[in-house]
């Protein structure tokens, strides 16, 4: 990996990537000011005219080949993605797959969503053609998380760009390298496209600040709710929307009539797979108490050659952050006094960033591990007596992002009752890897839509437009020249459209 410091980066006003597994840094990148950011945001916006005027079919062959870019230079994507984040590199690969699916979903899809659409007039604006075009906001200032270095930002990116939109990418301090490599791929695969359709700023705090406050037209933000409330406060001063996705505390229900060695298996991937560092992973599960020891059996046969760690044999890598390995220890430890079991080992299972998988049996809804997001490998198993007891429960926190339920019968009339934004039904994680579906959550998981037709429309600015096609003398409402017979017509069309209505009870 090629070092990346501008000539006028000082050696000490940089940032390292880290290789999560040695410690060693092994590339630098600018920690660019909250100026140095403004100026790249005004760089989008001098590019921003060119793109949205080369029109959908243009831009879907340039996004097209980013995407086999991409795919082409993967060893190199999944040995940067191992080395920052530690995932394994089939697992690093199979965030690849996802990556450019959505790119290329956005990149068929955003004519047909975007289009020019047709309205009613209705009968008062009859003589009227009434129609919604869809235009781009201009710069979108994306933040993207360390846990997904590449589908994280490609989720947003593929939808803004493919609206029309020029975008500006800051990436969490610990999965630079990756997105560098994402962004200069798009350059490679567009070289006579100008600078500024797809940047980078490099940085911590100081830079995602300059992102919001340096003109952006919309942020997209991946991250946690305390970060996204100091976003939405910077965003408040100058009126910028925001869509925010902030991580949630997915809830899996593991009805009576479920395939139990089928649930146990998703369930040991939904909660262990990239360590627990997925914002839609498994954190709890509530099982009917007629094949709850059923099912706590099969997970655990499951998790008996799951392990973390960075040797050949190791099923998931260690964890990212030495802060959240904190945060595990801690909601592990809460749990036990409150008088969870762990029938695989407790916090004796955590060995620096290597943690292998704990299972928590039956902890206190109220316990740090049942109520906030834990983002490690770690689950909640909780028996209940029946599935209003789960669903009660499911819907216990602050949290609303994605859920999972495993029913041969019930699946969809579960996940109807469930107060999230996306559920899997006898499979986990499922929406993520549907281009066509919206990803977004309620409460503390956030607002707003990305993925499929909706999130292209987040990027979107609807505009109205009402046209005249000819005269109806008489008819126009709207004027202080209107005859009297205006208004007494259209008493008599409303009564005659309305007055039926009245009294009607619903059968």
């Amino acid at each position: 990996m090629t070092t990346q410091i501008t000539d006028s980066a000082s050696a000490a006003a940089v940032i390292e990537s880290v290789d999560v597994v040695t410690g060693e840094p092994f590339a630098a990148f600018p920690a660019m000011t909250h100026d140095e950011v403004a100026t790249l945001v005004k760089h989008a916006r001098a590019a921003a005219q060119q793109w949205r005027t080369m029109g959908f079919e243009q831009r879907k062959a340039r996004l097209l080949a980013w995407a086999a870019e991409i795919v082409s230079c993967s060893h190199q994507f999944t040995f940067l993605m191992h080395r920052e984040n530690g995932k394994p590199v089939d697992d690093a690969y199979l965030e690849l797959v996802i990556a450019v699916e959505h790119i290329r979903w956005a990149a068929y899809h955003a004519k047909r969503v975007l289009r020019p659409r047709r309205v009613p007039a209705g009968v008062l604006m009859a003589n009227y053609r009434a129609s919604i075009d869809y235009e781009p906001f201009g710069v979108i200032g994306v933040i993207s998380p360390w846990n997904y270095p590449i589908f994280a930002p490609v989720a947003q990116l593929a939808s803004a760009l493919a609206a029309g939109n020029t975008a500006v990418l800051k990436p969490s301090e610990l999965a630079t390298a990756a997105a560098s490599e994402l962004v200069a791929a798009f350059a490679r695969a567009n070289p006579d496209l100008p600078q500024g359709i797809l940047t980078l700023a490099t940085g911590a705090g100081e830079a995602g600040a300059g992102l919001i406050t340096g003109g952006v037209d919309k942020v997209a933000f991946t991250g946690s709710p305390t970060t996204a409330r100091k976003i939405l406060r910077a965003c408040a001063d100058t009126l910028t929307p925001a869509v925010m996705e902030c991580g949630g505390k997915d809830a899996m229900i593991v009805a009576a009539d479920a395939d139990i060695d089928q649930a146990a298996d998703a369930a040991a991937w939904g909660a262990f797979s990239n360590a627990g560092q997925t914002c839609v992973g498994v954190e709890r599960i509530y099982v009917h108490q007629d094949v709850a020891q059923r099912f706590v059996a099969a997970l655990q046969r499951r998790l008996k050659d799951v392990s973390g760690g960075h040797r050949p044999g190791s099923t998931y890598g260690p964890m990212t952050m030495a802060s959240q390995v904190e945060v595990v220890r801690a909601h592990v430890q809460d749990a036990l006094q409150g008088g969870a079991t762990a029938p695989l080992g407790g916090t004796e299972r955590i060995r620096g960033r290597i943690c292998d998988p704990i299972v928590l049996l039956d902890a206190d809804e109220s316990s740090r591990a049942v109520q906030e997001e834990t983002f490690g490998p770690t689950v909640t198993v909780t028996t209940v007596a029946d599935l209003a007891e789960a669903i009660r429960l499911a819907n216990g926190t602050r949290f609303g992002l994605g859920a999972a339920v495993f029913s041969r019968r019930d699946g969809e009339r579960i996940a109807q009752t469930l107060r999230c934004g996306m559920v899997s039904i006898n499979s986990v994680l499922a929406f993520v890897s549907i281009p066509g579906l919206p990803f977004g959550g309620v409460g503390e998981s956030g607002f707003g839509r990305i993925h499929a037709a909706e999130g292209l429309r987040e990027f979107s600015r609807p505009k109205s437009l009402a046209q005249k096609r000819f005269d109806l003398p008489g008819a126009n409402a709207m004027l202080f020249t209107r005859p009297a017979i205006t208004i007494a017509m259209l008493k008599a069309v409303t009564n005659a459209r309305f007055t039926r209505h009245r009294n009607r009870r619903p059968r």
